[in-house]
């Protein structure tokens, strides 16, 4: 697995990215709907300020978040976005300049976080570097929602490469998380990379596999995407199973996406 200051550079090269996309919008388009249904522009960045806030609370102050958590559970379904409307309301400008605050001091938060600590979150703890890859996973995720309602042709980089590989990782979560019992076996996964090469997860001599573009992966684990809208092949019957049910994200088992359609889980 990539260093943790690897993994930080490149969230914040993530949220850099999405922030070029708003940085100059007239604020009559943040009010702009995105693929999330009921989820406007500013929906987008609000959950992301929130998520980012919550992580520094996680990363510096334990107690803090605890008690965060323990409000979170009140609505388990609806937190979320209860989050999302609540910084959607905020003058847009506002509202940026808040989230570029708080993901820089996230950024160094992660940094600081001493080797073999495990942080709260709303799933189980997890290392600074896992957190660092899911924040940059949920960046990701919303910067595409937003790229695709302002038109705005998203960027493709190697960074997909940590999404890829929490989506590998998650496995298991995705099946639990539909009452599933996970397969024993291992999968193997095998992703085209930007740059034409390829990304490898598992057996080479693995009976179940999957392959195709690493973007598609990526959109199909954070469920931007329908299964039958992307590239992916399987062998095996589980590991088609897999894919229709794959979530890279913690909570409940997300709604997924329609094929064809642009309404995309939060």
């Amino acid at each position: 697995m990539a260093d943790l200051n690897k993994i930080v550079d490149d969230l914040c090269a993530e949220g850099a990215a999405l922030d070029v996309l708003v940085a100059d919008l007239p604020e009559e388009k943040w009010a702009m709907p995105t693929p999330a249904e009921g989820w406007t522009v500013a929906h987008q960045i609000g959950h992301l300020a929130w998520t980012d806030r919550a992580a520094l609370l996680a990363a510096t102050d334990e107690d803090g978040f605890t008690a965060q958590l323990a409000e979170a559970w009140k609505n388990p379904y609806g937190f979320v976005d209860e989050g999302a409307e609540i910084e959607a309301q905020r003058p847009p400008r506002e509202l940026l300049a808040d989230w570029r605050e708080c993901r820089a001091r996230l950024a160094q938060a992660l940094r600081d976080v001493p080797v073999g600590t495990k942080l709260p979150w709303y799933g189980p703890p997890m290392s600074a570097a896992s957190m660092a890859t899911a924040r940059l996973m949920e960046t990701w995720a919303h910067g595409r929602d937003v790229a695709e309602a302002l038109g705005a042709a998203p960027e493709v980089s190697e960074r997909l490469e940590h999404i890829a590989r929490l989506g590998v990782r998650t496995r298991d979560f995705a099946y639990s998380v539909n009452e599933i019992t996970p397969p024993a076996e291992e999968f193997r996964v095998e992703l085209t990379a930007p740059d034409g090469g390829v990304w490898a997860w598992g057996p080479e001599d693995a009976a179940q596999r999957v392959t195709g573009p690493a973007e598609d992966f990526c959109l199909l684990v954070t469920q931007r995407v329908h299964r039958r809208d992307t590239a992916l092949r399987t062998t095996g019957d589980d590991a088609e199973r897999w894919l229709g049910i794959a979530q890279a994200f913690a909570g409940p088992p997300g709604a997924g996406r329609d094929r064809g359609r642009t309404e995309a889980t939060r």
